[in-house]
């Protein structure tokens, strides 16, 4: 590497640590790598160091230098590497881009040419994002993410590239390498000098992804706190790290665990029937029909699909736990025909017709269950909780199952994705 090229990489990492300390701490944990430019020409990662075309960052202005190594790094931050799971690599790689290049313009970085950008999926995860990737998207990232690369991939395009053989795209690579766990923080470059930069690094194996993984995680967490201390964490930045660092429980799991514990079964000590023989009081295991309400918000920020299998979840619980069930269905006011009521024999079903599609308002639903006089033992609302909510809490417990990142003003708040 020359010294040029050298002198503008340190001088971008540098005053990211300044002026930008969150992503500059997390920059910090990647050496820089000159590669060969036969498999990257622009930048790349592999969740372990930063890889780099020297043709390309020579041409890059020192605001752009900055950017992409921050991308990189929030990249390896936000552990794309490990959750692609099923999904298919090309389309998982540029909702990644998608979702981490709208954090860094709003942190005021300048974006080099090719930074893909929606302002529709600004606030969104890769998960949110991908199923809005057509297949046959001609989008390409900006940089190449080798941690996942199959063994016919390719440099293609500006950076990322497709799978050569589709059948390819949903099956991952047999492993190598090993993750870096020290000297992370070496200030220079490190390049192969036999070939004039560093070969194609191999894929992650699942032990690997998981180890950086969890590596990453705490970099973020420390990072986030520094930058919080100094007082220099952006909003979208800091939501961001704030919805990465909840409990990533199912939400499956976690709405059986509210929902049977609020039926849970318990001794009853009343007195026997005068007709039983003795006058010990002894206790006795008794069952009764917990009253829950459900509302289903139908503004159409949540997809059938999503309700349906709310809906089906619901239903398996509903039964094991000996529940009656009133559902509710609510854009901005309360569905026509509705409520409906299933008792715990009744199988839950959907109503043949939901209007909906209008604002969302959470009131209707409070509002009628405090006409009937109404206090149910629990109340499920699925929303992305983007709507008006009543001013004040009910005197009964309220989970709000969210899609997406809005914040709620009380109750138990379980996320969606």
């Amino acid at each position: 590497m020359s010294d040029a090229l050298e002198d503008k990489l340190c001088a971008a990492r540098t005053r990211l640590i300044l002026d930008k300390p969150f992503l500059g701490a997390l920059v910090l944990r990647l050496p820089m790598v000159e590669a060969d430019p036969g498999w990257c020409p622009t930048t790349a990662t592999d969740a372990r160091k930063f890889y780099y075309n020297p043709d390309y960052i020579d041409a890059l202005s020192l605001d752009q230098a900055q950017y992409v190594l921050a991308h990189e790094a929030l990249h390896c931050a936000l552990s794309h590497f490990a959750r692609r799971r099923h999904r298919i690599r090309h389309r998982w790689d540029v909702a990644c881009d998608y979702a981490v290049n709208p954090l860094l313009l709003d942190d005021g970085l300048i974006p080099p040419p090719g930074a893909l950008v929606d302002e529709h999926f600004e606030g969104m995860t890769a998960e949110e994002i991908y199923p809005c990737i057509d297949d046959n998207t001609a989008d390409q990232p900006m940089d190449r993410h080798v941690y996942d690369q199959g063994e016919k991939d390719q440099a293609g395009g500006r950076g990322g590239g497709r799978d050569t053989d589709k059948n390819d795209r949903d099956r991952d690579q047999p492993p190598g390498g090993q993750p870096d766990t020290g000297g992370d923080q070496r200030a220079g470059a490190e390049q192969d000098p036999t070939r004039g930069g560093a070969p194609q690094p191999p894929a992650l194996s699942a032990a690997e992804q998981e180890a950086l993984s969890v590596q990453w995680q705490q970099r973020l967490a420390g990072a986030a706190q520094q930058a919080m201390q100094a007082g220099k964490l952006g909003g979208a930045m800091a939501r961001m790290v704030d919805h990465l660092l909840q409990p990533q429980l199912p939400w499956r799991m976690l709405l059986a665990r509210y929902m049977t514990a609020t039926a849970r079964d318990d001794y009853s000590y009343m007195r026997p029937s005068s007709r039983r023989e003795g006058a010990a009081i002894l206790p006795s295991l008794r069952s009764a029909q917990i009253d829950v309400a459900v509302a289903l918000d139908t503004s159409g920020s949540v997809s059938d699909r999503e309700i349906q299998e709310f809906i089906a979840e619901v239903d398996g619980l509903k039964g094991q736990i000996r529940a009656r069930l009133t559902l509710f269905a609510c854009d901005a006011d309360l569905a026509e025909g509705g409520p409906w009521v299933y008792e715990p024999w009744e199988a839950l079903g959907l109503p043949s017709e939901l209007n909906g599609g209008g604002g969302t308002r959470f009131s209707p639903v409070f509002d009628w269950l405090e006409g009937q006089g109404r206090r149910p033992d629990l109340l499920v609302y699925f929303t992305d909780a983007n709507g008006e909510f009543p001013v004040v809490e009910p005197a009964y417990p309220v989970i709000w199952l969210v899609k997406g990142r809005a914040k709620v003003p009380w109750g138990q708040r379980i996320q969606l994705n």
